[in-house]
């Protein structure tokens, strides 16, 4: 395989909107620690914007970065063993988290 095709295969696929996208991403997340990774990242970033937010003390905000992509990238890295698509598309990859909870807490797809 040619160094070009090998770059064209590790490049993500262009989307126009948040609909094409969520597919791709559910498929980016098949397995299921990894899944449930992002769901821990998720809750303790919204637990901890809670307790920012009552407790006012705003330094805990600079930790949301770390526990929600932190959790999810340990889950990309060692189970998926992919590159998590935040690089390329951040704004689609973080809805894609939220719907992606959302959806396992309403059992649209496995937990």
């Amino acid at each position: 395989m040619s160094e070009t095709s090998t770059q064209a295969a590790s490049e993500l696929p262009e989307f126009n909107s948040f609909a094409e996208f969520y597919p791709y991403y559910l498929s980016e997340h098949s397995n299921d620690t990894s899944r449930r990774l992002h769901y821990v990242g998720s809750s303790l970033v919204l637990l901890t914007l809670a307790w920012a937010l009552l407790s006012q003390n705003f330094w805990w905000l600079l930790a949301l970065p770390l526990l929600g992509y932190g959790f999810a990238w340990v889950g990309h890295f060692f189970f998926e063993k992919n590159k998590p698509a935040t690089f390329k598309y951040p704004l689609y990859s973080f809805m894609g988290d939220w719907v992606m909870l959302r959806d396992a807490l309403t059992g649209r797809i496995r937990f």
